[in-house]
């Protein structure tokens, strides 16, 4: 039997009845062309001279890594001349990229962070890049940071690429998970992981535990009780693990099961986490649940906020269902 490529794929999604629209197609074919020349220039590394700072900072107010500044403007190239899109955001810039005028407009808005975990780049640990793809709302030629503060419920399509030992695209349009594994002799993505599932319980998490001194009570509790081992509470053993690196985090629960964990603490109360609900809140929420497992907040659905900014932060409590149900009901009791 033939590989089945991802355009082939999509493809054969699209030819079922209202399954994936033809513009959302090539859309997701772009990104993953996109994707394939980031994972060239990651793998190259040093021998192309783009390790290292970059000597600027993103609106983050973080410092960029060269291959951050890189991986973003190949997304923006990639996808600004298609038709396919309205407008672009980026974690890594403070307002939309709108489409130059000599270009058509589609009507969607992507959303990315194009090289999550770029701390780990110079140690050459695995990094990766998340998408998300909204409807652009009728009627807005020119879309403002409004246009995209769409709850995560809105989303079309959204998919991450881990670059690792192997390079792989995971997706999802709302049909179930899928899994691409980059074949470089030939250079197409093809299905190695189709209807990817979480399984719904674990003894597996993913934390920093250097922050606990910070954590509210319900995190405290939770992992004091996941520590406590078989005598404990939960009556099992866990193990930790943890990468700095959300994509390659979500990438090991989606294959064999586990919680993530990036709550908000006391360093900074007014902020609602570290990590943006836009651009890796909501995508992984998408996927995760596509693939059966749980996404909240510590109170609620992160799929179901409403943001109130481009670049607004969120909790995040993600992996198999039974655990993150667990820890939920834990902020709840609270």
């Amino acid at each position: 039997m033939s590989r089945i490529t991802l355009s082939r794929f999509l493809i054969e999604q699209q030819r079922k009845a209202g399954t994936l629209p033809p513009e959302l197609r090539l859309l997701i074919e772009t990104v993953g062309r996109a994707c394939k020349a980031i994972s060239f220039s990651v793998n190259k590394g040093a021998l192309a001279g783009i390790l290292g700072e970059a000597g600027t900072g993103n609106i983050q107010g973080e410092a960029q890594k060269k291959l951050d500044v890189i991986a973003n403007d190949f997304l923006l190239d990639a996808n600004e001349w298609g038709g396919s899109l309205a407008a672009m955001a980026s974690e890594e810039m403070e307002l939309p990229y709108h489409i130059p005028g000599e270009y058509p407009k589609g009507e969607y808005l992507l959303m990315f962070d194009p090289l999550d975990g770029s701390s780990n780049i110079d140690v050459n640990i695995s990094v990766g890049t998340i998408f998300s793809i909204l409807r652009c709302p009728a009627g807005i030629d020119h879309p403002t940071p409004e246009a995209f503060l769409q709850p995560g419920t809105e989303q079309v399509a959204a998919g991450y690429t881990v670059y690792g030992p192997q390079t792989m695209l995971v997706l999802t349009f709302g049909s179930g998970v899928h899994g691409f594994t980059l074949d470089r002799e030939h250079g197409s993505f093809v299905l190695t992981h189709s209807d990817m599932v979480v399984p719904e319980s674990t003894q597996e998490f993913a934390i920093n535990m250097s922050n606990m001194r910070h954590w509210e009570a319900p995190v405290k509790r939770y992992v004091d009780e996941m520590l406590a081992g078989k005598t404990g509470p939960l009556g099992k053993d866990y193990n930790m693990r943890w990468v700095a690196s959300m994509v390659a985090e979500v990438h090991r629960i989606i294959t064999r099961g586990g919680i993530f964990m990036y709550p908000k603490d006391a360093r900074d109360p007014d902020k609602a986490g570290k990590l943006r609900i836009m651009y890796e809140g909501n995508p992984m929420a998408f996927i995760i649940e596509q693939a059966g497992g749980a996404a909240t907040n510590g109170y609620q659905r992160i799929m179901e906020i409403q943001p109130k900014g481009l670049h607004e932060r969120v909790a995040v409590f993600l992996g198999s269902k039974e655990e993150v149900e667990r820890i939920t009901a834990y902020h709840q009791q609270s």
